[in-house]
């Protein structure tokens, strides 16, 4: 099976790892031939789907699926509308994107759904987040601890042309479930913890059978299910959440392709999210059973004579990166290290029967590195707390 992969980037990356564990050929179709997807893929075009469609709708008549790893709105409808002429399976949901890529609405939905979510400003105390409504990740956000502050945040919102959504600052730990849905029923699979770096990109995540207490977990599974049930999805979710001491509080939900969480799922149970969603496409079950295991997913950089943890965006700059396994004793690996390089970034998994495994296999790769490349310093940057 041929899949197309429209994105070279970070959740491009993320579909071709997921490609090779499957056992389909990965096709990644960018307009930058320096994609780093590029060189990990099996094959690869250079094509600006919007601009050259005739041009990409030779390409996709190869293909037996396409998913986009792209975000930007023009490229999703241009797919969606040349998909459904040529009858290929477009593996996205724009109805339910368009719903998850505003806070507004999402929040919504999550009210109406009785979904444990943070609690809107004024009724909540400081501190707060300031967030843009329609921006990923970290862009735009600010925290903030007072009325001078409060006053402040907003603007930097506005000044991205979006609208300031304001809500209670809620810690603890950072967690994800993915849910994959047919328009009518919806399934949720495996609870990830997401772990942050000092600019609260993700640097790591783990999966393992205790992320959450088992009560808990069951929980997030069903505000998955309900969540993506009531979105009527019919492609693949991530619902992001923080576990405070008063239990689960949603954040958000993003109706794409992640990137980290569904390789690390994979490494730890076997579960390949993009196998499930070509099945569940196809109307069709894949028969796959999760096992118990543990990953460690986690990104680095070597920068003169440090290693660095870092998050996703840093690692986004890898240049002609390859896939492998054994990678100073991680079992696998993409990176664009070259003997004798000053800088070079990697992302690496290592598992285990157990947490405690994984993490030995973890710390011996660190040793290995720091011994092989001579350098002085493991630096492992976390967010500074409010």
């Amino acid at each position: 099976m041929i899949i197309g992969i429209v994105g070279g980037i970070l959740q491009g990356m993320e579909a071709v790892y997921l490609c090779k564990h499957a056992g389909y050929t990965s096709l990644v179709i960018d307009r930058n031939p320096n994609a780093p997807a590029m060189s990990i893929s099996d094959r690869k075009e250079v094509c600006d789907v919007v601009k050259e469609e005739a041009r990409a709708r030779e390409i996709f008549s190869q293909c037996d699926a396409v998913i986009p790893a792209v975000e930007e709105i023009e490229v999703l409808e241009t797919l969606d509308r040349v998909l459904g002429e040529m009858d290929i399976p477009f593996l996205f949901d724009i109805r339910s994107y368009k719903t998850s890529c505003s806070k507004e609405k999402s929040n919504e939905l999550m009210s109406r759904l009785g979904t444990p979510i943070p609690q809107p400003w004024p009724e909540c105390g400081f501190p707060i987040i300031v967030k843009p409504s329609c921006q990923s990740g970290s862009i735009g956000v600010s925290a903030v601890n007072d009325e001078e502050e409060r006053q402040r945040a907003p603007k930097v919102v506005e000044k991205l042309g979006d609208t300031p959504i304001k809500q209670e600052f809620v810690h603890g730990k950072s967690v994800s479930i993915d849910v994959i849905g047919n328009g009518t029923s919806a399934r949720s699979y495996v609870t990830t913890e997401v772990i942050l770096d000092s600019n609260y990109d993700c640097k790591q995540v783990l999966c393992e059978n205790r992320v959450l207490p088992e009560e808990d977990r069951i929980l997030f599974e069903k505000i998955g299910k309900d969540l993506g049930e009531g979105l009527g999805l019919n492609a693949l979710m991530d619902v992001e959440a923080i576990y405070t001491k008063k239990g689960l509080r949603v954040l958000e939900i993003d109706a794409r392709i992640p990137s980290q969480t569904p390789a690390c799922i994979c490494a730890a149970t076997g579960i390949n999210l993009l196998e499930e969603l070509v099945c569940s496409k196809l109307g069709r079950e894949s028969g796959k059973v999760a096992h118990d295991g543990c990953a460690i997913y986690e990104h680095y950089i070597v920068r003169g004579d440090n290693l660095c943890t870092c998050g996703e965006k840093e690692f986004s700059h890898v240049e002609n990166p390859v896939y492998v396994e054994g990678f100073f004793g991680a079992d696998e690996a993409i990176t664009d290290y070259r003997s004798g390089k000053a800088e070079w970034r990697c992302t690496v998994i290592h598992t285990g029967k157990d947490f405690q495994d994984a993490l030995w296999k973890k710390k011996q790769f660190i040793t290995s590195v720091m011994e092989s490349c001579d350098l002085d310093e493991y630096i492992d940057r976390a967010p500074e707390m409010i």
